[in-house]
């Protein structure tokens, strides 16, 4: 397989949470602020996404042999770090589906955007180790980057404009769907 089909293939897996999470997240955005929130969501979370693939890249290359010998340990707590940062997201957003808010997850404060775009980006700090243990070098590893970054940012543009339209169909009761979708998600990272 060609270097740039691996790198799309990995790009588009690696954006399946951001996608689910900019869908949720957005169900009870009214239209115009969606619009105007859409794309500075859509920037940090592929930022963050591709950072923290960079930085398990880097990591794991400066630190080959050390990171070789515990790598099982820090998969086990980046997959519990994960798992929190969903719960806590998703908790907040089923209770407030529940008490019919949209008071903690709305998308207006940095800290929630910042929160689900690192939530979602733990798997991407996992393979971006991986691949610096598998000797991957520059030249593979920045079209990966590329890709990753070109379809995180798609992922959230496409979910926030669809939760924003489901959202207006379904109301609270889709927050509460959503909230119990990233449990879910988070709860999959555990196992």
């Amino acid at each position: 397989m060609s270097l740039w089909i691996s790198a799309i293939l990995l790009g588009i897996s690696l954006c399946a949470d951001c996608f689910a999470v900019s869908l949720c997240s957005s169900f009870l955005l009214p239209r115009e602020e969606m619009r105007r929130k859409v794309w500075t969501v859509a920037l940090v979370f592929a930022v963050i996404q591709t950072g923290l693939f960079l930085a398990g890249w880097a990591l794991g290359t400066f630190a080959t042999e050390l990171i070789s010998e515990y790598v099982g340990h820090f998969e086990k707590v980046a997959h519990a770090i994960g798992f929190l940062l969903l719960l806590y997201v998703g908790g907040a957003m089923f209770l407030d589906g529940v008490r019919g808010k949209s008071e903690h997850l709305n998308l207006d404060g940095f800290r929630s955007i910042i929160l689900g775009g690192v939530a979602t980006s733990i798997d991407a700090t996992v393979v971006g180790l991986s691949m610096a243990m598998d000797t991957a070098p520059w030249p593979e590893i920045w079209p990966i980057a590329v890709s990753i970054l070109f379809f995180t940012a798609l992922s959230v543009v496409v979910g926030m404009l669809s939760g924003s339209f489901i959202g207006r169909k379904l109301g609270y009761s889709a927050r509460i769907v959503g909230g119990l979708v990233l449990i879910g998600l988070g709860v999959n990272i555990l196992l």
